[in-house]
């Protein structure tokens, strides 16, 4: 399939609505800690989701918390310590075959991968740029509810600029809980790429879409800088 012109087509997160726009601000302020809270250090076998988010936490604050990892000349490191971190706890893949919708079936094998690696590398620069507003966020679970290999843990995120409650889908796979959305208000994080990505394609092409998401992986965004890779 020929890629079709990409001119008046919608780009990537262009087109909230302004509500949307509200709730995902909050959520995104929430991410330094909320999101990378569920993506954490890889879980203990026969640990509850909210265990293992719990244990994760003390592995995300020693690395935001290194006085060393702090420093400017250690912006790469602490980069790719906090991608560990990310990528033993996130379901690429689940979270990008979501936010594809019905186009995922039709993919191929190298598609699909390229896909989701574009998508990781998006989620990655997102987290990375959000990180540098981390303050003094704390956060406290509140429940969580099973339903076989799924769960949902509801939490609360609180500090001197928020105060909201967010809920984060997990799923079980080998004893390892990953995470695959995350909601708040009633709107998930993974619905709203779902919505951009479907305007993208039905306005233009799959092949467009990949285009933006792999102009985007260009810039690699380090906590306290961002270069072009």
């Amino acid at each position: 399939m020929e890629p079709t012109s990409s001119v008046g087509a919608p780009r990537v997160f262009s087109a909230w609505s302004s509500r949307a726009r509200q709730i995902l601000r909050a959520v995104m302020s929430a991410m330094p800690v909320c999101m990378v809270l569920a993506w954490g250090a890889p879980s203990m076998a026969g640990e509850t989701a909210t265990e293992a988010m719990r244990s994760t936490i003390t592995e995300v604050f020693r690395i935001l918390e290194n006085g060393e990892l702090k420093k400017p000349e250690q912006a790469e490191e602490r980069r790719r310590q906090l991608d560990k971190v990310i990528g033993d706890r996130i379901s690429y893949e689940e979270m990008a075959k979501r936010s594809l919708g019905p186009y995922w079936k039709n993919l191929s094998d190298d598609e699909r991968q390229e896909f989701v690696g574009l998508f990781a590398q998006l989620l990655s620069n997102l987290v990375a740029n959000k990180l540098n507003e981390y303050t003094d966020e704390q956060v406290k679970f509140l429940d969580e509810r099973l339903e076989g290999p799924y769960a949902e843990v509801r939490s609360r995120l609180r500090g001197s600029k928020v105060d909201i409650t967010l809920s984060y889908r997990l799923v079980n796979g080998s004893g390892d809980w990953r995470m695959y959305d995350v909601i708040m208000d009633g709107i998930s994080l993974v619905g709203n790429y779902r919505g951009q990505f479907t305007k993208i394609i039905q306005a233009s092409s799959y092949e467009d879409l990949v285009e933006q998401l792999r102009q985007k992986s260009l810039q690699r965004k380090y906590i306290g800088k961002t270069t072009a890779s």
